[in-house]
């Protein structure tokens, strides 16, 4: 299949309606149907400020995280959207893949 790959970068400590931003979108895209989805933890990142981000021994909440979701152009442009209309402030790249399954009877 023809789609996308959606990488989403955030930090742990933000959240929307309780969940972290990553968990969210994560949430998200699963309930709309997308072939598939991560979120990984990060040691160290920075952000459009050019403020250092990392996971340090006695606080985690400022780790930087990276949401990978794969999905067909319709899901994509849904979750998109469903970002957006919640007033999300996240940074993503979104780079065109072809996606399937290997050793499978599942197309």
């Amino acid at each position: 299949m023809k789609g996308y790959r959606i990488l989403f970068f955030t930090q742990e400590n933000r959240k929307v309606h309780g969940d972290t931003v990553g968990q969210w979108i994560l949430e998200r895209a699963r309930k709309l149907g997308a072939a598939g989805g991560t979120m990984t933890a990060g040691g160290e990142g920075f952000g459009h400020s050019g403020t250092m981000h990392s996971a340090g021994f006695f606080d985690m909440a400022d780790r930087p995280m990276t949401v990978s979701v794969v999905t067909d152009e319709p899901t994509c442009e849904a979750l998109m959207a469903a970002i957006k209309e919640e007033g999300i402030d996240v940074f993503y790249c979104r780079s065109e893949v072809e996606f399937g399954r290997l050793g499978s009877d599942k197309e």
